[in-house]
């Protein structure tokens, strides 16, 4: 089976504040692991406009950007979202106060490990017809359980979890019930 490369679009969950040329962008990561390797034609690839002088003005831009894409309200097929170990998820981090935007489907965050980033809001996450997390490693698995148990306290829990798949490799998966741990290792 092959991917209708010419039908998909790739828009950004999230990016940190930087250059084009830093090495924390996301968006460089995303080129070496996909975008290099992929058939997509140039204009399905929508990168957050992080660069720009007024960031809320380029936020509400890539908003627009993503109703071209996706409908009105936009509506993604899929969206990969990862698991850090204080709970947070795409750049919706403990405390900041985009956790609480339901008005707009993009925002610009407060620092966050020196840098601040435009992220997607939970409002579009919500939306989308499947999310598809990916945690790994041993540092996530007490969180992992708190976002299986829909803790409240931590900002992933605030995603949909009857649109949701969690793929965890064994490192994340320990302190799984050993049901779960069977599932996940299959």
């Amino acid at each position: 089976m092959s991917c209708p490369w010419q039908q998909v679009h790739i828009a950004q969950v999230d990016e940190r504040v930087a250059p084009a040329a830093d090495p924390d962008r996301n968006l460089a990561h995303l080129r070496a692991s996909l975008l290099d390797h992929a058939p997509l034609p140039p204009d399905h690839i929508h990168a957050m406009p992080v660069e720009a002088a007024d960031l809320d003005r380029a936020a509400a831009q890539y908003a627009l950007t993503l109703r071209d894409v996706a409908g009105s309200p936009p509506v993604f097929d899929l969206v990969h979202l990862g698991l850090g170990p204080d709970g947070h998820t795409a750049s919706l981090v403990p405390g900041d106060p985009v956790l609480d935007i339901t008005d707009a489907d993009v925002a610009v965050t407060g620092a966050y490990h020196g840098r601040r980033r435009m992220t997607l809001t939970f409002p579009i996450i919500n939306r989308s017809r499947l999310v598809l997390w990916l945690v790994t490693g041993s540092e996530k698995a007490a969180t992992l359980v708190r976002l299986r148990d829909g803790d409240r306290s931590i900002p992933a829990s605030r995603v949909r979890q009857d649109r949701s798949l969690v793929l965890a490799d064994r490192a994340a998966a320990e302190l799984l019930g050993s049901d779960e741990k069977l599932e996940v290792q299959k």
